[in-house]
């Protein structure tokens, strides 16, 4: 499989640039990515469902992967819509079309591939097969395992949506592996 071929040469070399990947945005990657997807999700802009698109699976799928091999291929505007809060505010939400899905979960594989190399197994957030319940497992432990000063509570709900974010994530790198020294200080795509 190519997405083990990737992750193991990412794991062998933390320095190694990866400046071509889309090659790996497949046919059978893209199905990959559709079966993974959530089949009772809302539709997008376009109005496409789940089973819609399955009606004509591989004709769409390889319409899809011609549409990235010649670059013709480009993502639709978002649905916007509001959900209600419990202290009745609504919270807003934006809901990719479908084909765009399928693009971002095959797009997401690939860069899992790579990136996941390079993560502590302590940093459990938005990460493949781990939850914020890991999160708080893993506390749970550090403040078991000793005495503990202090706890500190931070609110960053509208960290980083406030004016003034792109200072912050331009200092944003990814951590390297415990005891190794990581010679770009950031793993780069091309």
């Amino acid at each position: 499989m190519e997405l083990t071929r990737l992750a193991e040469l990412a794991r062998q070399d933390a320095g190694r640039k990866f400046y071509s990947i889309a090659h790996l945005l497949t046919t059978e990657a893209l199905w990959e990515a559709f079966d993974n997807l959530r089949k009772d999700a809302a539709a997008g802009v376009d109005g496409v469902t789940c089973s819609e698109y399955e009606e004509h699976l591989v004709e769409n799928l390889v319409k899809l992967h011609e549409k990235l091999k010649s670059k013709a291929y480009r993502a639709q505007p978002l649905r916007r819509v509001y959900i209600d809060k419990e202290d009745g505010r609504k919270r807003p939400i934006s809901i990719s079309s479908l084909e765009d899905k399928i693009v971002q979960r095959a797009t997401v594989e690939l860069l899992n591939a790579i990136f996941e190399q390079d993560f502590l197994d302590c940093s459990p957030g938005f990460r493949p097969g781990r939850s914020a319940h890991d999160a708080l497992d893993q506390v749970g432990r550090v403040i078991c395992r000793g005495p503990t000063e202090y706890v500190l509570e931070l609110d960053i709900s509208s960290y980083f949506g406030a004016p003034g974010q792109a200072w912050r994530f331009q200092r944003v790198r990814f951590p390297h592996r415990q005891g190794e020294s990581h010679p770009t200080g950031n793993r780069a795509l091309g």
